[in-house]
């Protein structure tokens, strides 16, 4: 069991709730989605293992997590990208939003922070975390979530939208 940071709609502390329960009960959280680019400003994609609690198998961003209770944004991002996808890199903060979508029988409620960061390697993927990877120009990809819109997560639409504007 995991607990993850409860929030307010300025993103203030209120509390901590166990990750599952916070999820079901749709409570606004603290998040932060990671996107890494190369050198080409081609966008690393992290297919999530089909063994994720939920989106399991869809294409998203490179990292996206939530920080512990008393971790610093920043250090936790950094944690989760090389737990994940098994590297480090200088990220940046680019922005912040809140969202609410329903995801299969749980409610995303998160106060989103998103960083970017380069990186012109190849991951090494935690199997329990991403099945798979892929950097892709941005172009491509919106032609490519235009065509298959379900095998992207909720999230990963969203932001990139804002990134985009």
């Amino acid at each position: 069991m995991e607990d993850i940071i409860l929030v307010d709609k300025n993103d203030n502390e209120i509390g901590r709730g166990e990750k599952m329960a916070v999820h079901l009960e749709g409570r606004l959280h603290r998040a932060f989605s990671i996107f890494i680019f190369n050198s080409q400003g081609e966008m690393m994609l992290q297919k999530r293992a089909s063994t994720k609690y939920h989106s399991p198998g869809l294409w998203a961003n490179a990292c996206c997590s939530h920080p512990r209770p008393g971790e610093v944004l920043e250090q936790a991002a950094r944690r989760r990208l090389k737990e994940e996808m098994g590297f480090e890199c200088d990220l940046r903060k680019v922005f912040s939003f809140i969202y609410k979508a329903k995801v299969e029988n749980l409610i995303e409620h998160e106060f989103d922070h998103v960083f970017i960061g380069k990186f012109d390697q190849e991951p090494i993927l935690n199997k329990e975390e991403a099945d798979d990877w892929k950097w892709i120009e941005p172009k491509k990809l919106v032609e490519e979530i235009i065509k298959n819109p379900k095998e992207y997560t909720c999230w990963f639409k969203i932001i990139l939208t804002k990134l985009y504007d």
